[in-house]
């Protein structure tokens, strides 16, 4: 094994439905160990009493299930999968947070862990307190972490606040601070759950830059993302986790784009009046999506050049709905927004609509070349301003364009172009 950095064997992790943990009280132990010695021995002994849960029989859903892989010391993990998947479920377990139901993970090396907002903080100590605090549970000495404290400090940006209590931060700052400390005291081993999902860009980017760095110095770096650029260009290897298991394990690009492509549906009429992942309180709910042609007529493919209309069905909650805003984002798979079709762009918002009906697109020539892109659809109601005032669809279908003669040449723009747009060309003497 010895270049093994992690070892997972049929790892499982269930839970049981309807389960609240409850822990027997000191005082409850010292009273039954009162009137009956023998049986709180035994209790004890078979591992109740204070740190023994009482369960009640109910049925176990399994969080992970059969999970095996073997990371080698230097590469950079991908974790991939939907939320609730069990990614992390997994990160827990190889950090010794809970223990498997079933098989064992191994890990060799000295682990640094970023798992959720305040995991391993003490909120009544300071930012200082809890730097050496966390050192100290990675093994380093006083005068190791006295070495890095003032990178620490300076990448997480809080010294202002460095002497105020955790429990004043706010998530993104302990964020901050959590991470500084993961990837400043030098573990062998980085474990990050979703880092990229709080700060701002610039926080990001810098969060980007230095697992980049803990990765070129042959660190071993596993890392939770919903974000697929990271998992991209970061990472050597990606692992696809889907409703607890292992659904594959290679290279990030092709299992970033199949993992994408079973995350949306097909273009054409999609329904979405179930998607339970929108948000905003309404009044306005879209119940579907429908991609047609100049005629109006579905079509399962946009032709690059040609005409297009996006159909979006809605209902109303109840309240009236008055200035209304449309939005529809054109992404790429990696979450860049390339075109935004948006009503007040146009200055063609809606002041009053009916309780139901469509709103339509039309775009007389798609400007997009050959691909598969990603639509989110939205629209605020009653509000001007604030965008999350109505409904918002994120990933609501992957939008599939082909190769069409946008300048009557026949000529298709080479890739990777992405953008066509009607031009001309002319000479002129000096």
């Amino acid at each position: 094994m010895g270049d093994v950095a992690i070892l997972a064997e049929g790892l499982g992790k269930s839970y049981k439905l309807g389960h609240i943990d409850t822990y027997g009280a000191l005082r409850d132990v010292i009273t039954s160990a009162l009137y009956s010695p023998f049986r709180a021995g035994a209790r004890i002994a078979r591992g109740e009493g204070l740190l023994a849960p009482r369960v009640s029989d109910t049925e176990r859903i399994w969080a992970l299930k059969d999970v095996s892989f073997e990371i080698r010391q230097g590469e950079v993990i991908g974790v991939i999968g939907r939320n609730g998947a069990g990614k992390s479920t997994l990160l827990k377990l190889l950090s010794q947070i809970t223990e498997p139901t079933e098989g064992f993970a191994a890990i060799h090396g000295r682990v640094g862990s970023l798992l959720e907002v305040g995991t391993g903080f003490h909120p009544e100590l300071t930012g200082r307190e809890n730097v050496y605090l966390n050192g100290a549970i990675l093994g380093m000495r006083r005068n190791e972490i006295k070495s890095k404290f003032s990178d620490i400090v300076e990448f997480s940006g809080v010294e202002k606040f460095l002497d105020t209590p955790v429990k004043r931060y706010s998530s993104g700052m302990q964020v901050r601070l959590a991470f500084a400390v993961a990837a400043h005291l030098e573990p062998e081993i980085l474990l990050v759950d979703e880092v990229l999902a709080v700060g701002d860009a610039a926080f990001q980017r810098k969060c980007l830059g230095k697992m980049e760095s803990v990765a070129t110095e042959g660190r071993t770096v596993f890392l939770v993302s919903h974000n697929m650029e990271a998992i991209t260009n970061l990472c050597t290897r990606a692992i696809w986790i889907d409703d607890g298991r292992v659904r594959a394990d290679g290279d990030p690009n092709d299992l970033v784009r199949d993992y994408l492509a079973t995350t949306r549906s097909e273009i054409g009429k999609i329904s979405l009046a179930d998607r339970n992942d929108r948000t905003g309180p309404g009044p306005i709910r879209f119940t579907s999506l429908e991609v047609r042609n100049g005629l109006g007529e579905p079509i399962d493919a946009v032709h690059s050049g040609e005409a297009v209309e996006f159909a979006l069905s809605y209902v109303s909650t109840g309240e009236r709905m008055q200035h209304v805003s449309a939005f529809i984002y054109v992404r790429d798979q990696f979450d860049h927004p390339l075109l935004v079709l948006w009503s007040k762009l146009t200055a063609e918002d809606f002041e009053t609509l009916p309780a139901e009906g469509k709103l339509v697109c039309q775009v007389p020539r798609f400007p997009l070349t050959a691909g598969t892109y990603v639509l989110e659809v939205g629209a605020t109601v009653n509000s001007p301003t604030v965008r999350d005032s109505g409904d918002e669809v994120k990933n609501a279908a992957l939008l599939e364009v082909v190769t069409g003669d946008f300048f009557g040449t026949g000529r298709a723009a080479p890739p990777p172009v992405v953008f066509q747009c009607p031009h001309s060309w002319t000479s002129e003497t000096s």
